[in-house]
């Protein structure tokens, strides 16, 4: 009793298609061929077809059946590290179901991680929200619970909505007049949420590039020398009080103090 390709095919419960790729990267050996050039598969061919089919439902690639090679035995060590990978996967998507829960129960935006957009979904200006997008890939899991706090409107102060609304073309003691009340706010918010200055602490040079690149992006003229003036003026008050100053790691945007102070 033998089977053709397609009989063959059905009886594993694959496709004619697979039979042939198989066949071309080795995994399948060829049969003999009738005298009318039809290829007839035997046992064993669809032993070891049932066996690649099973092990392909499972999560094999056909790499790692090749390495298995034709023996029968129980491919243990193998079968551990795809249950361990499996594992890995179930436990993300389980991450992927919890995330997405939230964002349809709470309507939240997809472009901000669910702690920040759940504080910040109404109150986010513009450039706010492109900041919070940003740092939800620059800062680490414990940053990131800090960063939202610095969103929530607790921490926010009247010179944020100042800075915001600051046009273009202000003239300069208006600049200079908001980066005075930003450096006070700054001030309070750090000893408020002391934490503000561990933000990018683990690569201080990667966050103020970014912090920097954003700004220049994001904000208009005046903004931009309003957190210039911000920055010197911060720097003038630990020259004269050492003590007071953090350890020099920018503030994050997106609260009291939008730029770079540090």
């Amino acid at each position: 009793m033998t089977w053709s390709t397609r009989e063959i095919a059905d009886l594993a419960g694959t496709t004619l298609r697979s039979v042939r790729h198989y066949h071309q990267v080795g995994l399948l050996p060829e049969p003999e061929r009738r005298s009318n050039g039809y290829k007839q598969y035997g046992v064993e061919h669809l032993i070891r077809l049932l066996r690649i089919k099973r092990l392909v439902d499972l999560g094999f690639g056909l790499s790692q059946i090749a390495e298995l090679g034709d023996r029968d035995e129980h491919p243990e060590e193998a079968l551990r590290a795809l249950d361990a990978d499996v594992a890995a996967q179930i436990e993300r998507l389980q991450r992927v179901r919890a995330e997405l829960a939230d964002i349809l129960e709470q309507r939240l935006p997809t472009d901000l991680p669910s702690e920040f957009a759940v504080v910040g979904r109404s109150a986010l200006s513009g450039p706010d929200r492109h900041f919070a997008a940003v740092m939800g890939r620059l800062l680490t899991d414990d940053e990131r619970e800090i960063y939202a706090e610095l969103l929530s409107d607790e921490a926010r102060s009247p010179s944020d909505d100042d800075f915001d609304a600051l046009p273009g073309d202000a003239d300069d003691a208006t600049r200079d007049d908001l980066a005075g009340r930003m450096a006070d706010d700054l001030a309070r918010l750090r000893e408020r949420y002391p934490g503000v200055d561990r933000l990018g602490a683990a690569d201080p040079r990667r966050y103020r590039r970014t912090v920097e690149q954003v700004s220049a992006e994001v904000f208009n003229p005046a903004q931009l020398d309003v957190l210039r003036r911000l920055r010197e003026k911060t720097r003038a008050r630990v020259r004269a009080d050492p003590r007071g100053a953090g350890p020099g790691t920018p503030p994050p945007p997106g609260t009291s103090s939008p730029g770079s102070p540090g």
